[in-house]
């Protein structure tokens, strides 16, 4: 029988056996279980600032870790080596959260505050998150998540309380635009309005050359953004050519400068990244 996976808005009916579009989650004995719980691929101690989290106790490290699988299909993905794959194509080592739980209070030696899940889009795998999350909460570290936002509003509720920074990628700022990159913007939306209040949260753009550019979409999302909170930082990224967009032309940092002018009209806190 087939079942439908409840974490994000594809609602993949999957049967028996049947990874859903993610490539993480799976129908196990009639129950939709997170197939890559502790499987990782990627772990080291980063800048907070590379999350990116610029007010969030800057300067501090935190130890990043990732696993395997997406729900969008960037065309511009930056770990699509990781992102993009499976657990049948992909080295892993099993990491539990009392194990994770040790090694960022190693680490705590070498500045570590806490725990980033990052690397692919790591709320597929919630149950691993929130399972790890608890115990980081309970001995005083940081949890953060780095996701694409497009998660159901029923798993965000359930991890908010265990979370205490979040960067949340915000595609771009249309409908079709989403619809590009396989994702959905009402939902991302959503998310960003229900963590707003409730965690510290900073936003990405990845400005993409002919694709999400434009004044008129930069100003539309800043005035979105500063409907809820003029203070949410908003970082604007460079892109450089990469996974199936290599025949694009690198941002101009001119044109990001400028849409970070137009960003600054409406928002406190505008960031350039990969500059």
């Amino acid at each position: 029988m087939k079942l439908t996976c409840p974490v994000c808005f594809r609602h993949c009916q999957l049967a028996p056996n049947q990874l859903g579009f993610c490539g993480a989650r799976k129908n196990s004995n009639q129950e939709i279980i997170c197939d890559n719980y502790g499987r990782i691929t990627a772990m080291a101690l980063d800048d907070i600032e590379k999350k990116p989290l610029r007010l969030f106790f800057p300067g501090s490290k935190i130890l990043s870790v990732g696993s395997y699988g997406c729900n969008l299909r960037c065309a511009f993905c930056q770990n699509y080596d990781i992102s993009m794959q499976t657990l049948t194509n992909k080295d892993t080592i099993y990491l539990s959260p009392n194990a994770l739980l040790e090694e960022a209070i190693k680490q705590k030696a070498f500045g570590n505050i806490g725990a980033a899940f990052t690397y692919n889009e790591p709320l597929i795998s919630y149950e691993y998150v929130l399972d790890c999350a608890k115990l980081l909460k309970k001995n005083d570290l940081q949890v953060v998540v780095v996701t694409n936002g497009c998660i159901s509003p029923a798993v965000l509720e359930v991890l908010l309380p265990f979370v205490d920074a979040m960067n949340i990628d915000l595609k771009g700022f249309s409908e079709d635009y989403y619809k590009k990159v396989g994702g959905d913007f009402e939902s991302v939306k959503a998310f960003i309005k229900k963590a707003a209040p409730k965690c510290h949260i900073e936003l990405t753009t990845l400005i993409v050359p002919d694709e999400n550019d434009s004044v008129a979409e930069i100003e539309k999302e800043a005035k979105w953004i500063a409907s809820l909170s003029p203070d949410i930082p908003l970082h604007l990224t460079r892109f450089f050519p990469r996974y199936k967009m290599l025949d694009k032309e690198a941002t101009d940092i001119k044109e990001l400068l400028a849409l970070a002018t137009v960003a600054r009209k409406h928002l406190n806190q505008v960031f350039l990244g990969n500059c």
